[in-house]
């Protein structure tokens, strides 16, 4: 288990990444519980009280844990109203405040996409915090399920619009494969450059590569960069060579990438 910045990572299955937000006293809040055992046990073998779970979306990595815990605990389950969630107590939206334990509130941003009712908890403060589930990833984006390209084109572009500083929590460890994607459309990209040397190194270590800070996302993930001429051109090509329709704006842009991504 691995201390970020008042939060917990507790790796689950090959790559996902259960949260535990902690407060200045030994309660925390779970968040994305895909599987109980990992948790249960953490909180056995340390000081600590969870006080609620939250969930981003419905996807079984995130809520399979869920009614297990609730077994032993009996704490509320915050979750997108609009998705089902097992156990669900309070369901939330775009804007509403959520404060536990009077840990820093936790906002909530309605980030559809990956699914349709996906949402996010930012937790503002001197460094803001992002739990945005499976919407955003080091140098990538979720795939779509249930949502629609517009839907995650405007949620990417509403976790671009928080401060530079944020750091970012999501649920899966895909840095570096989606560094290489990333590389493939901007081999001249010298961030990128950067950030493939530091994550291969990170992960030579045994490191993991979250948080990530949204100013390395914005320089490098070419899902935030969809209306930079380099990303333009690449998803251009990209669809001259394989008879799709040309991109003309960020959004198709966006929708060529994505649908690249999947064959990459």
């Amino acid at each position: 288990m691995i201390q970020m910045n008042n939060a917990i990572a507790i790796p689950i299955f090959k790559d996902n990444y259960i949260w535990l937000i902690t407060a200045e006293s030994n309660h925390v809040i779970i968040v994305d519980p895909g599987d109980e055992r990992p948790v249960l046990n953490y909180l056995q073998d340390n000081p600590l009280i969870p006080v609620a779970i939250v969930v981003t979306h419905q996807c079984y990595d995130h809520v399979d844990g869920i009614m297990a815990i609730l077994q032993q605990f009996d704490i509320p389950v915050y979750g997108p109203a609009s998705e089902k969630i097992p156990g669900m107590t309070h369901r939330v939206k775009q804007d509403d405040l959520i404060t536990i334990d009077g840990t820093y509130p936790l906002k909530v941003l309605d980030v559809p996409g990956h699914t349709a009712g996906h949402v996010a908890y930012y937790q503002p403060g001197p460094t803001g915090k992002l739990f945005c589930g499976d919407t955003l990833f080091g140098a990538g984006c979720g795939r779509l399920h249930t949502g629609l390209y517009d839907e995650m084109f405007h949620s990417l572009q509403k976790i671009s619009a928080l401060p530079d500083e944020t750091l970012i929590y999501c649920a899966h460890e895909y840095t570096q494969a989606n560094l290489k994607f990333a590389y493939h459309l901007e081999p001249n990209n010298k961030a990128i450059q950067a950030r493939i040397k530091r994550t291969d190194a990170m992960c030579a270590q045994g490191k993991i590569t979250i948080p990530l800070l949204l100013s390395n996302e914005t320089s490098t993930n070419p899902f935030l960069r969809c209306h930079t001429p380099a990303i333009f051109s690449a998803a251009k090509c990209y669809a001259a060579e394989n008879g799709l329709p040309a991109p003309s704006d960020p959004l198709s842009t966006f929708r060529t990438i994505r649908d690249w991504k999947n064959q990459f």
